[in-house]
């Protein structure tokens, strides 16, 4: 099989530890400001009431009863050995400080987990709060995952997301000074046009933050984003043009950014449309085919 032409996380663990690192995926309870009242009851326009969460765990279960269930089912499943902590429905650092310690110090109360990979805001982190999280990174592999989505302000103010880029830059900076790697994640065809995409791009490279997570915009069952569909308020890109998109916005970052993800996991029930998105696979060979075509690969535009 022949080398991927982009930076793939999974591939860059594999390199890290010696054997497939597998994320397990954990739900502590945690709300967001964007869809309690704080800022707004609704959060942004394609947030289900799931929080955007692909997998069915319980927040019934205790963190460490989360881990050890997640573990034993990954090793019967996969042979696997190694894992790393995800907490990543809605914004998993907003709790006060405290709380939070016990809540990571759970995740990481097992002896084959290698590291912990945490998604939430900009505007839900705090210095007290990034010097806990800079704190586990001695031990483990840290990470934020910060919902940034696109750099254009005109954008995050039409998908409802409550923050402006500076509160991301301003974020991202103290998070960078901790030696806390960052993954930045983004979304296409958020009603803009392909160079306004294309700057969100040059935009982060010039950050070259570890890692970036590209999601396709999709519609989901009980979203202000469905009923903008369904009122041809919007539509969605054929796989093809996401593919190439997907293609151009990856030249443009730094070669050692990781990849964490380009397609997505599964067709939900939930999901609306693009009904193509659930064949994760195909797009993403789709992805290296293309590659192969125009004979590129991730960074091949990136200037320092």
């Amino acid at each position: 099989m022949e080398e991927k032409r982009y930076n793939q996380y999974s591939q860059h663990l594999k390199n890290k530890f010696g054997a497939k690192v597998y994320k397990i995926t954990l739900d502590a309870g945690f709300s967001c400001p964007n869809r309690d009242g704080t800022i707004s009851n609704c959060g942004c326009i394609f947030c289900d009431d799931g929080g955007s969460f692909s997998q069915a765990h319980s927040n019934k279960l205790s963190i460490e009863e989360q881990v050890k269930t997640g573990a034993e089912t990954l090793k019967n499943r996969f042979k696997a050995q190694k894992f790393m902590s995800y907490f990543q429905a809605f914004s998993n650092t907003y709790k006060p400080v405290n709380e939070l310690e016990k809540i990571y110090n759970a995740a990481l109360n097992h002896p084959d987990i290698v590291g912990i990979s945490i998604g939430t805001r900009p505007d839900c982190v705090d210095d007290e709060k990034l010097n806990l999280i800079s704190s586990y990174t001695k031990d483990y592999y840290t990470w934020i995952e910060y919902g940034l989505q696109s750099v254009h302000d005109k954008t995050l103010i039409k998908i409802n997301r409550g923050h402006d880029y500076d509160c991301f830059l301003k974020a991202y900076e103290k998070t960078k000074a901790l030696n806390i790697n960052t993954c930045l994640h983004v979304i296409l065809n958020l009603f803009e046009t392909y160079e306004e995409m294309m700057q969100t791009a040059k935009t982060i490279a010039k950050l070259e933050p570890e890692g970036v997570k590209i999601h396709m915009l999709c519609a989901l069952e009980g979203t202000k984003l469905a009923e903008m569909y369904q009122n041809k308020e919007i539509d969605f890109m054929s796989e093809d043009e996401y593919v190439k998109t997907v293609c151009d916005f990856l030249e443009y970052l730094p070669p050692q950014t990781t990849i964490h993800r380009l397609a997505g996991n599964g067709l939900k029930k939930e999901l609306i449309a693009p009904r193509w998105i659930g064949k994760k696979l195909d797009c993403l060979n789709k992805i290296d085919r293309e590659f192969i075509k125009r004979n590129s690969r991730q960074g091949a535009k990136f200037i320092h």
